[in-house]
């Protein structure tokens, strides 16, 4: 009986360094050590305990909740409030949050974003709702210059300093699909190579996987060899518009596919969950390019802009993406995005930038992705809106829009030097809730801060020859990540 597993084969450095980050030291206990927050005790939380309050607060809160996010310095829940009745905000604070009063609410930020998408959609720009700031922020990449720089920059202006910001990266942002090894298809022209993301189970039983979206429209039969047949077939595939996510099911149904990361040198992560992201929280990426790189989600429901692939003066816009300053490259998407604790939160989608130089990725939200394909992960765990972290309507933190969890102006999360704890300089946010074809507020089941995607490779057995990545969580869920993204330092700990 055939084996597979998503799984990539990365290099000594960025390996070991990686899998050193993902140590149990990290975890702090929720109910654990308290903390004096800037408006009240605070509890010490983990990442995904601060996103479960968050979703919890934001029900709580209702019109007077205006975002959330993770100061993961002092392991605490932030939550914005504007206009906030005393006794709710006392009651967010007992639930162990520290309450911040900010200027502009949930639906004035979603305004902006919706102004955004009716008089910016240019390709190479990206926007999204910092909840650090507490403002919009609008990022444009090297290729958005002259006219269309002049009309970007008036339409921030018009949206005044206090609601909205832009800035400039020195990047191109970009699918990261490309020729090469890992997953690989034939199409006309050459090969094409993506990263494997999660093994699943289809809804009919099958055993199959998630990868991006781009990937499965650009080819429809997959093997885990450059000139190898086909071991699997694109079911499902959506991009551009709401969400960058493919369903390809193995063709041989006795295939085994493992709910596990490959991080390399005989290390897994058992991937336990999907969970949706958090702003601030420290987050790791598998790829069948670059391996193992860690870094933190910088803005959720981002939306991006990229250079239509097919039409010279066309746009592809994506909606619902989880922001990070974590590097990928060419090759690496549709690889996996996890958490030291082992649940899957995203799959890669493009961005700027590479990792020797750092820059912005954008990531499709796993609890999204397997909501609307009705996959759950491994061989039977939680189905979507089951797993923990709940399907994109029920994220925590979301997008702009219907998401729960989450008004716009909880996510995104934007370049370093805006946000604090904000990512490599770059960094642009997207646009929260202005999914292709739809404005903010209008998505439903869009949040894309909180997915956890994650092997890039889908291996058929072990080795070197593992296509495309880190699929494979079998490792600590205590495992923690940090250090510094793009620096190949990222390491995770786990079984062998």
């Amino acid at each position: 009986m055939p084996k597979r597993k998503a799984a990539i084969a990365v290099g000594g450095v960025a390996a070991l360094g990686a899998a050193a980050l993902l140590l149990p030291n990290a975890n702090a206990s929720q109910d654990k050590d308290q903390a004096t927050g800037a408006t009240g005790t605070a509890k010490t939380l983990k990442a995904a305990d601060a996103s479960g309050l968050a979703a919890q607060l934001q029900k709580i809160l209702g019109d007077a909740f205006a975002g959330s996010y993770y100061d993961s310095a002092k392991q605490q829940l932030v939550v914005n409030v504007v206009n906030g009745d005393d006794n709710v905000v006392v009651q967010a604070k007992k639930a162990g949050a520290v309450v911040r009063q900010v200027d502009n609410s949930t639906a004035e930020l979603q305004a902006v974003a919706r102004t955004l998408k009716t008089k910016a959609t240019i390709p190479g720009t990206s926007w999204a709702v910092d909840p650090r700031t507490n403002k919009v922020l609008v990022t444009a990449d090297s290729t958005v210059t002259g006219r269309k720089w002049d009309r970007l920059q008036s339409t921030v202006r018009g949206l005044g300093s206090d609601t909205a910001t832009l800035k400039k990266s020195s990047g191109t942002f970009k699918t990261f699909v490309s020729g090469g090894d890992a997953i690989f298809s034939q199409v006309q022209g050459g090969n094409v190579r993506c990263s494997l993301g999660f093994n699943v189970t289809a809804s009919d039983g099958s055993p199959a996987f998630l990868t991006a979206g781009h990937c499965g429209v650009a080819a429809k039969d997959w093997s885990d060899s450059q000139t190898g047949q086909p071991i699997a077939t694109v079911d499902q595939a959506t991009f551009p518009g709401q969400g960058d996510f493919s369903l390809v099911k193995y063709n041989d149904p006795a295939t085994q596919a493992p709910s596990e990361v490959n991080t390399g040198n005989g290390q897994t992560v058992q991937i336990k969950q999907a969970a949706d992201a958090t702003v601030g929280a420290t987050v790791f990426r598998m790829g069948s390019t670059t391996g193992l790189h860690d870094g933190q989600v910088t803005g959720l429901d981002a939306t991006v802009n990229f250079q239509s692939e097919t039409d010279p003066n066309g746009v592809d816009t994506v909606t619902g993406l989880i922001q990070t300053n974590v590097c990928a490259e060419a090759g690496d998407s549709g690889g996996s995005l996890f958490t030291q604790d082992g649940s899957a939160i995203g799959l890669t989608s493009g961005g700027s930038g590479d990792c020797t130089n750092g820059g912005e990725t954008f990531f499709q939200p796993v609890t999204t992705a397997l909501q609307a394909t009705g996959a759950t992960l491994g061989a039977g765990g939680a189905g979507a809106g089951d797993q923990a972290g709940a399907g994109a309507g029920d994220q925590s933190g979301a997008g702009a829009g219907d998401q729960s969890g989450a008004g716009a102006g909880d996510q995104s999360g934007a370049g370093a030097g805006d946000q604090s704890g904000a990512g490599a300089g770059d960094q642009s946010g997207a646009g929260a809730g202005d999914q292709s074809g739809a404005g903010a507020g209008d998505q439903s089941g869009a949040g894309a801060g909180d997915q956890s995607g994650e092997g890039a490779g889908d291996q058929a057995g072990a080795g070197g020859d593992q296509i495309g990545g880190s699929a494979d969580p079998s490792a600590p869920a205590d495992a923690s990540g940090s250090g510094a993204a793009h620096d190949g330092s990222s390491s995770v700990s786990g079984t062998r």
